[in-house]
């Protein structure tokens, strides 16, 4: 009898039931706060893109101040990287981005111009699903709704 204490009292290890209980304690704390967390992730990017958007439209209203207008549907937003193919260089305000601009998806952003809802242009975000014409696109027109003006934009300044 004293051999079995002896060596009960010698092993170093844990037991089945106190292996579970901590299983059962570190899954109930990701049940709870692990929702929280991943819903931050989604959170973030859509105000990173939200931001990436306000930036594109300062950006845009630069190349409409230097050309009167702003690019078309066909030209798209690589015109305020590289100047079009048989473009004077006198047409061309010059390089206003380095790199395209992608929302917080990962995704570049669909520019149409002239817009579809009574702006000057239609900026809109594929959003989290990563596909256009989706319930969670993220568009300038959202803005427009919220504000409770669809009016032109910058007809107004």
């Amino acid at each position: 009898m004293t051999q079995n204490l002896i060596r009960r009292e010698g092993r170093r290890g844990f037991t089945l039931i106190e292996i579970i209980l901590v299983v059962v304690i570190i899954m109930t704390l990701m049940a709870v706060v692990g929702p929280r967390l991943a819903g931050q992730g989604r959170t973030n990017k859509i105000r990173i893109t939200r931001i990436q958007m306000d930036s594109l439209k300062g950006t845009l209203q630069q190349y409409e101040t230097q050309m009167s207008t702003f690019p078309t549907t066909a030209q798209g937003l690589k015109i305020l990287l590289e100047k079009p193919t048989g473009a004077d260089a006198d047409d061309w305000p010059g390089k206003l981005v380095d790199k395209m601009p992608k929302d917080g998806f990962g995704t570049e952003f669909k520019y149409i111009c002239p817009s579809e809802h009574g702006l000057d242009y239609d900026l809109i975000s594929a959003g989290p699903d990563k596909k256009f014409g989706t319930s969670d696109d993220i568009a300038n027109y959202d803005d427009a709704k919220a504000d409770g003006s669809a009016s032109k934009s910058s007809s107004n300044l």
